[in-house]
């Protein structure tokens, strides 16, 4: 069992970044790649990116690609999404989960965190 815990989530203007991040708990963190999904009000969740049980890994959706960054930090047992030049469109519930594969399907995930909201106003 692995509990993940979202924090970070808040209002920020537009232009203007964040930092996310997904505290671990309970079985080894580094066992598991960990992705991030995202829900915006009334539509479906949909993938943000990937990174790899070490960290060598990551895969950032296009929509987010180059200003988005994923991380993680196994002796904290701690994932990371960095996002920097938000967008109004970025507004929504932002979640962590982790598998036991480098995968960005929700099927694939194992564990899953309650969320945290993002806002970004214009």
């Amino acid at each position: 069992q692995v509990q993940l815990v979202e924090s970070g989530g808040g209002l920020v203007q537009a232009g203007g970044s964040l930092r996310l991040s997904c505290a671990a708990s309970g079985r080894s963190f580094s066992n598991y790649a960990m992705a991030w999904f995202r829900q915006a009000p009334g539509k479906e969740r949909e993938s943000v990116g990937v990174i790899n049980w070490s960290g060598g890994s990551t895969y950032l959706e296009v929509s987010v690609k180059g200003r988005f960054t994923i991380s993680r930090d196994n002796a904290k047992s701690t994932g990371y999404l960095q996002m920097n030049n938000l967008k109004p469109e970025d507004t929504a519930i932002y979640y962590c989960a982790v598998g036991e594969t480098y995968s960005v399907r929700p099927g694939d995930m194992v564990y899953w965190g309650e969320g945290t909201l993002v806002t970004v106003s214009s």
